[in-house]
């Protein structure tokens, strides 16, 4: 039977495909529904729709605009941010019936990963709309797609609703939607959280400053590149970018590195002793010596580079730099610590426990702990140990693990979903767990323990603490904590309070005893130089006092100790002395009675 006229063969296959999709949805697919879709694409169609201005676009009734959401999804038609934005045209839900299977699958990894059920549907709903830009379908998304359409919407939505908080909510959703196509294995790459760019700002202040000036440093920031940390970078490019910027505006004579003489250095150092730093007040000690250290060290390695453009002298010096602060560390006492855990075992959390437990009994640090993978434990022999990958010294170490702390790790991992792609222990919802949530379960539990705020790298002072107390040697702490060297394990021995004070109060019981019952203080109570000095006094004694005369100077008074500078007598001699000043009165020799009543004056005077 032939068509009739007005059913061109492009309407009839635009309408049978409309109509085999609806079916396969199991959505229903009769005649008022498929009549609905024949004449949108009779009077309008996809080209005509395109033309359509954007108030006319968004005025069609909701029925026409499930039919242009469908030629959407299926690629038919390009739609505009401002349409999507403007419109709201439902095209996660149109979507889901179109890509039933995928969908399915999204979903299902979605919930494994322990997002709700309202929080996949935004992440399915904004993954359409950002493929929809591209014309691809949600199974076809890219990196690069996603981060297009991202920008094309964030846009549109400043330019429509500039007040309103979607472009941070469209953001989140796309980030979890990431996150859930990673584990599906549609994205290489799990999504990475970014900060604001600020590379245009940072390369606008370079071009202020001279360009022989600028080329200098930059070329230095780049080499030490090469050899830092990112982070450190960032704080050394900023120190210098910093102090260039200084220069153009202060100095403008400076035109390169050579040029730098020491006033420039005590100018700049007035200059950041009366800036304001970026939380208020004064920069700190520690960021003062930051900032002129950073000065100095570049100015050290251009000299060695010996390069063409270098400094003409020495211009920081040790005493530019403010001397540190050197505070003990801060560590929980028994009571507090018993208090903590008490309160995170009853904790519901159960990242709460492992994060609190983990940190007290093996000192790690916040991002060995989270740099942690789920075959970081291995069984030596009997026992378990914890692989403790490289962290802040670039090293890494096998620690002992506590049978309790490995029945916690089981159970974490029990709990593991199956689809993770990612070799990190610490994982919630498809991403690794970040330092700000290691933050909130410490302090979580020191509120529920009434302690006060609590860090968690207190912890780790904490268990070194404990183990120096109860007898634990420097060499162990040091290789439990991952110390490079000694000096950085010393510190804890200033802050052994059980051992000092049973020391201290061991020594204290016998002083204690003079007082009670006048006696020689017991041999066992003095240490080695104690009884050295004693050892070498005896064989100096006098017959009234001991002489205290250095062992290399001779002596210009053989016959009279007693009036030497050196001669020392204490209140025990007094009836010697008294014996030997009465003798001189009774011989008439003048002088001699008088050393003997200086020294009885001075004998009751130190009395009284």
């Amino acid at each position: 039977m032939s068509r009739s006229p007005d059913r061109r063969p492009e309407v009839e296959d635009l309408v049978d495909a409309y109509r085999a999709d609806l079916v396969n949805a199991g959505m229903f697919a009769g005649h008022p529904v498929t009549s609905v879709a024949r004449m949108f694409f009779t009077r309008v169609g996809a080209e005509g729709w395109a033309r359509l201005p954007l108030a006319a676009q968004c005025a069609l009734p909701l029925k026409d605009r499930r039919v242009v959401g469908w030629l959407i999804v299926t690629g038919r038609l390009r739609p505009s941010p401002d349409y999507l934005v403007a419109c709201r045209p439902y095209l996660g839900e149109v979507a889901a019936n179109h890509q039933r299977g995928f969908y399915e699958r999204f979903v299902a990894v979605s919930a494994e990963l322990g997002f709700d059920r309202i929080v996949t549907r935004l992440q399915w709903s904004a993954l359409t709309k950002v493929t929809a830009l591209a014309g691809l379908s949600p199974e076809q998304a890219t990196q690069e797609v996603i981060d297009e359409g991202r920008d094309a919407l964030v846009a549109a939505i400043g330019a429509h609703r500039p007040d309103s908080h979607g472009p941070k909510a469209l953001s989140a959703a796309l980030f979890g939607a990431q996150t859930t196509l990673f584990h599906l294995g549609v994205l290489d790459a799990p999504p990475r959280k970014t900060n604001c760019d600020h590379s245009a700002e940072r390369a606008g202040q370079w071009a202020s400053v001279p360009p022989r000036l600028a080329a200098t440093l930059t070329g230095y920031i780049a080499q030490v590149r090469l050899s830092l940390r990112a982070s450190t970078m960032v704080r050394v490019e900023g120190v210098l970018r910093e102090f260039a910027c200084w220069l153009a505006a202060n100095a403008p004579e400076v035109v390169r590195v050579a040029d730098l003489r020491r006033a420039h250095i005590e100018a700049y150092k007035l200059y950041l002793a009366g800036r304001p730093s970026a939380r208020g007040g004064r920069l700190t000690k520690t960021s003062l010596a930051e900032h002129l250290g950073g000065l100095r060290t570049c100015f050290e390695r251009l000299a060695e580079w010996d390069g063409d453009d270098v400094p003409a002298a020495v211009l920081v010096f040790d005493g530019d730099l403010p001397l540190r602060d050197a505070p003990l560390p801060r560590f929980l006492d028994d009571g507090a610590f018993t208090k903590l855990l008490q309160a995170t075992r009853a904790d519901s959390d159960p990242f709460v426990r492992l994060t609190v437990e983990f940190l007290a009994r093996t000192g790690l640090r916040k991002g060995e702990f989270l740099d942690l993978t789920v075959d970081s434990v291995v069984q030596i022999g009997s026992a378990y140990w914890l692989h403790v990958p490289l962290g802040k010294l670039r090293t890494d170490r096998y620690i002992p693990l506590h049978p309790q702390l490995k029945d916690l790790l089981d159970a974490w991992l029990a709990e593991r979903p199956t689809s993770l792609r990612t070799p990190y222990l610490f994982v919630e919802h498809g991403q690794r767990i970040g330092q700000t949530r290691v933050d909130r379960a410490v302090a979580k539990a020191a509120r529920a323990a009434g302690i006060g705020h609590v860090s968690p790298h207190r912890l780790r002072h904490t268990l070194a603490t404990q183990a120096i107390n109860r007898g634990m040697s420097l060499e162990a702490i040091a290789a439990l904590l991952g110390h490079r060297s000694m000096r950085m394990t010393m510190v804890y021995a200033r802050i052994a309070n059980r051992t000092v004070a049973d020391e201290y109060f061991a020594v204290t019981e016998r002083v204690e005893a003079l007082y009670d019952a006048p006696r020689e203080l017991p041999a066992d109570a003095e240490g080695a130089e104690m009884r050295r000095l004693r050892a070498e006094m005896h064989q100096r004694m006098l017959g009234n006092g001991y002489c205290a005369r250095p062992v290399g100077l001779d002596c210009h008074f053989e016959s009279i100790c007693e009036s030497c500078t050196f001669f020392q007598t204490t209140i025990e001699f007094r009836p010697t002395l008294q014996r030997q000043r009465d003798d001189a009165a009774a011989k008439g020799q003048v002088g001699r009675q008088r050393v003997f009543d200086g020294l009885l004056d001075r004998l009751g005077t130190e009395a009284s």
